[in-house]
């Protein structure tokens, strides 16, 4: 197979997109500062959780010396070597911490208890501590993915077999390294906006979430990946069947992780954990709670028992367009409760920042995907990958 060399009018497109996206969000930074960030902060992690989903994946791939995904790494590896974008679509986040986060600053208007709780998490919440965490998370995921897709790379132009050993060291390797940065980072720029809440569950309720979200935008990738040059031509109906599975596995996997985090804070009933729920799950939020228990869970169950349905490209693409929406609804959850507890008001700077994050990400991708191979072309598995299920 070629290099691929097309692309240029969709990563273009892409980019405008994000550009403007970008450009109208920042307009909204100075008109309504807070809620504006807080739209952008759900963009950020929607996108960005992808992203490190789709490493802890290559790194799972790499560790079990998986052969049938040898055609779909590719893209997967590329997907996750956006993680440099991320780095930089974080110093919004960065600049604007005081406008989202409570415990920078004057902390708003509690019990005695609680501000004494608050206190004792000085040590961990703080700006500079904070700063340093992120950096360092985004420093293992970009130098992690960085390696793969360039050793990947190279054995497209050496056949070296050493490589994909170096591959599968490092994806084992660095596979819990990876995994509980995002779970920390889950806690830093998501759970702490409510940082009287505690959750031993929420890293990992994220990252399901994440992981489904990963496996849907690959699945996405592959049937949409059509042309000359393209891999998607590669893909069989039994790769399209393993990728209906994934995401049959990890929709259960994310409701076992809800109803585990649900289940223990109702049992436990804790003043500090309850609210977290209260919020979310009562009054005007909460027939979002049901549809997202409903969209994530309940539905692709049932359709993605069908091994017809999971072969046939047109119906698992609406599936994993179905997912990925359904997880644009579970960011939102998380994040915009918090500046808008009265109930759901869409803000255009959730949806101009959607945009913008996404449309950046896309755009870099593609980008990152020009000029090269869309399969690892001398992997010494790639044989047995298009031979998969035969």
């Amino acid at each position: 197979m070629e290099r691929f060399t097309g692309g240029r009018v969709p990563m273009l497109a892409s980019a405008a997109v994000g550009a403007v996206g970008l450009a109208v969000t920042g307009l909204g930074f100075a008109v309504d500062t807070r809620r504006a960030l807080f739209g952008y902060l759900f963009a950020f992690a929607y996108w960005a959780g992808i992203a490190v989903a789709s490493l802890i994946l290559l790194g799972a791939w790499h560790a079990s010396k998986a052969r049938w995904p040898v055609v779909l790494r590719r893209m997967l590896e590329t997907m996750a070597a956006t993680l440099p974008l991320f780095a930089v679509l974080f110093l919004p986040i960065l600049v604007g911490a005081s406008h989202l986060y409570m415990w920078l600053g004057e902390p708003p208007p509690l019990s005695e208890k609680d501000l004494k709780k608050l206190e004792h998490k000085r040590a961990f919440l703080n700006l500079p501590f904070w700063g340093v965490r992120s950096a360092l998370y985004f420093g293992v995921w970009s130098a992690v993915g960085e390696l793969l897709l360039r050793w990947s790379r190279r054995q497209d132009e050496t056949g070296e077999l050493k490589l994909t050993q170096w591959q599968w060291w490092l994806g084992a390797g660095a596979l819990p390294v990876v995994a509980l940065a995002m779970s920390f980072a889950s806690l830093d720029w998501l759970m702490s906006l409510e940082p009287l809440f505690v959750s031993t569950v929420y890293g990992l309720y994220w990252f399901s979430g994440a992981f489904v979200g990963a496996l849907a935008m690959l699945t996405l990738a592959t049937t949409l990946a059509r042309g000359p040059n393209l891999y998607g031509e590669l893909v069989n109906d039994s790769h399209r069947a393993s990728l209906g599975k994934f995401l049959f596995a990890f929709s259960v996997f994310w409701a076992y992780m809800a109803f585990s985090q649900f289940f223990l804070i109702w049992i436990a009933h804790l003043p500090h954990e309850v609210p977290w729920y209260v919020l979310r799950a009562r009054g005007a939020w909460e027939p979002v709670a049901l549809f997202i228990v409903n969209a994530r869970f309940l539905f692709p169950f049932f359709v993605l028992l069908s091994r017809p349905f999971k072969q046939h490209r047109r119906t698992l693409t609406v599936m994993a367009v179905w997912l990925l929406l359904a997880h644009v609804v579970d960011t939102w959850w998380l994040v915009v409760p918090v500046v808008s507890p009265e109930g759901p008001r869409p803000h255009w700077a959730d949806v101009s920042a959607f945009l913008g994050v996404g449309g950046a990400a896309v755009a870099f991708t593609l980008w990152r995907l020009r000029g090269h191979a869309t399969v690892p072309v001398r992997d010494p598995y790639l044989y047995e990958s298009l031979r998969y299920g035969e």
